[in-house]
C-alpha cells in the first residue's frame, strides 16, 4: 500500500466553534464539516463529542475533537514544548509577512525561528 495523502491530522480542542473561528479569522481557513456525536462510531462507547473539519488548502484537512465530558486536556510532560507543533506553508514571503503582521495586530506574537516563522497560541 502506498499512501496517496493524508485525509485529516485530528488534534483536541476545548472549543470546537472558538477554534473554528480562530483558524478563519487569523489564517483565513474556513470549517467545512461538523459531526456531533453521543457515541464513538468505532468502539460503540457513550462520549458525546464535536468534530470539526478545517480546510488548510490543496486537499489538506486540520480536524479537531471537542470532549466536553472528558477531563481538560494538557500537554505530555515529558516532551518539550518546542517539539509539538503545526507547520503550515504559504506562497511566497509577502504572505508570510503579511499572515505575521495579522496575528501581531491580534495580539498573536511570533516566535522565530531559523527559517521560518512559529506563532505560539492555543486556540
Amino acid at each position: 500500500m502506498l499512501v496517496q495523502k493524508i485525509h485529516h491530522v485530528a488534534y483536541r480542542c476545548k472549543d470546537a466553534l472558538q477554534t473554528a473561528r480562530w483558524y478563519e479569522q487569523h489564517l483565513d481557513m474556513k470549517l467545512v464539516l461538523c459531526i456531533a456525536e453521543d457515541t464513538v462510531p468505532s468502539t460503540g462507547e457513550a462520549d458525546p463529542y464535536m468534530h470539526i473539519f478545517i480546510d488548510a488548502g490543496q486537499g489538506n484537512i486540520l480536524a479537531f475533537f471537542e470532549l466536553p465530558t472528558q477531563p481538560e486536556m494538557g500537554r505530555d510532560p515529558n516532551t518539550p514544548v518546542w517539539t509539538q507543533h503545526l507547520a503550515l506553508e504559504v506562497g511566497s514571503m509577502d504572505e508570510l509577512l503579511a499572515a505575521k503582521q495579522r496575528l501581531q495586530n491580534a495580539g498573536i506574537e511570533p516566535r522565530p525561528r531559523t527559517a521560518d516563522w512559529s506563532w505560539s497560541t492555543t486556540p
